[in-house]
């Protein structure tokens, strides 16, 4: 008996219904990466366990309860369930931090996290992200926070909010931390398990806290835009003038933490309620202490990480216009094998030109041949028999109306007619 094996839950499949709206939505966000000359980099869907460890933080949730973590040999290995971490390591080991800063890069990317499914957070997901390293200004902030702005604007999706924060430096959290740890102390009783094993490993993560008793005690917690040293306030009052300046509205939010141990200073988030309960769509920040963490030469640097799941979700909901799914130009029907061979020999050739072209593949009657092409919603069809090939010439017909029009059964003929009826090249051309 055959057995039937379905997908892990957590995972899902992108059918080609769906696939084309994903290809938009990259193409869209490496075009506008691409105008800050920010330029792709690839890295490994697995690494070192370590590198997780050690740059996410061990008292993540991420760490201690999401990673998907196997031993091979000697060697303990994670799948990646985030990019800041591998990208950190690619370019202190590929030696990118040699060359001139700043360097730009970015990134599309499976990443995965054992946790529980629910709408927008899958086991595997994808992420879209950036990472800047040189700079140390509020600019550098500003130019990061705009690429996320000009995506989102891109594609239409004008219903997020950004929201910033600072978190500070070493220099001046563990004043912060100090106020914090004494707050939660008063309300020890009120405590999460999580949270009271947070209160003491790293205080700055209840401030994260979903439980609702945990959440009701942070309304009243101290803030930490109060406790800045003067670096931290400086850069934070510069990265709101840069904002203001380049029009990109935003609310400050005291209460921006972020999940991961690595970052320092600033801290955002583009959120939005069109999906229910308010979800972040893009996240992100300064961590200028990794890459020395890391084991490479200290230098300042930021970026964020956007989930495609669920900005496809957010834009679906907010009624964003998505281009049409690929039709077909042209089919070419045949009523024998030697016709068969002729429209495959016809299909190679429009195809180098860009044209998204069918011939048969299936030995199907005429007939069938036509319902099929009707089905697939091609634009043109045409039949080559054998008085086609006899004259050199075929109809082809439009689809829609009825029409047709007797044109010379060769590549150029069959390639005239396509440039001159149809309306818009660049969807059916290969990219120039």
């Amino acid at each position: 008996m055959a057995l039937k094996i379905k997908s892990i839950r957590g995972t899902r499949d992108v059918t080609p219904a769906e696939s084309y709206k994903w290809q938009y939505v990259e193409r869209v966000a490496l075009e506008v990466a691409r105008t800050y000359g920010i330029e792709e980099l690839r890295t490994p869907t697995i690494e070192k366990t370590e590198l997780f460890v050690r740059s996410v933080g061990e008292t993540t949730d991420v760490v201690q309860k999401e990673m998907y973590t196997f031993d091979k040999g000697r060697e303990s290995i994670t799948l990646r369930p985030e990019g800041t971490a591998g990208t950190v390591r690619a370019v202190v080991e590929t030696g990118l931090l040699a060359e001139s800063l700043p360097v730009k890069v970015c990134y599309v990317i499976p990443c995965f996290r054992h946790e529980n499914p629910q709408a927008g957070r899958l086991r595997e997901f994808h992420q879209f992200g950036i990472e800047s390293f040189g700079g140390s200004s509020p600019t550098a902030d500003a130019e990061v926070i705009g690429v996320a702005n000009d995506i989102f604007r891109r594609l239409g999706l004008n219903g997020l909010e950004l929201r910033i924060n600072s978190i500070g430096c070493p220099e001046c959290r563990p004043v912060y931390n100090k106020a914090l740890v004494a707050y939660y102390e008063s309300h020890y009783t009120e405590l999460c398990e999580t949270c009271k094993e947070r209160l003491r490993k790293n205080p700055l993560r209840l401030l994260d806290c979903k439980v609702e008793s945990c959440a009701r005690l942070t309304k009243d917690a101290p803030i930490i835009l109060d406790h800045l040293c003067g670096d931290c306030a400086v850069h934070f009052e510069g990265l709101k003038q840069r904002l203001q300046v380049t029009e990109i509205p935003f609310v400050v939010d005291p209460y921006i933490v972020r999940g991961l141990d690595y970052y320092t200073k600033t801290v955002f988030e583009f959120v939005t309620d069109q999906i229910g309960a308010q979800g972040t769509v893009c996240g992100g920040g300064r961590y200028d202490l990794l890459t020395e963490y890391m084991g490479g030469p200290s230098t300042p640097a930021l970026g964020f990480a956007m989930g495609l799941e669920r900005l496809l979700m957010v834009m679906e909901s907010a009624g964003c216009a998505f281009p049409d799914r690929p039709k077909c130009d042209l089919w070419l029907g045949s009523m024998g094998d030697t016709e068969n061979i002729k429209a495959l020999e016809l299909a190679a050739k429009l195809r180098a030109e860009g044209f998204y072209v069918l011939c048969d593949t299936m030995g199907r009657s005429v007939k069938a041949q036509m319902k099929y092409a009707n089905k697939i919603g091609a634009r043109y069809s045409c039949i080559i028999g054998g008085d086609e090939l006899e004259k050199g010439a075929v109809t082809v017909k439009d689809m829609d109306t009825g029409e047709g029009e007797s044109i010379p059964l060769t590549a150029d003929g069959v390639k005239a007619f396509l440039y001159s009826h149809m309306l818009d090249p660049d969807s059916y051309r290969l990219g120039e």
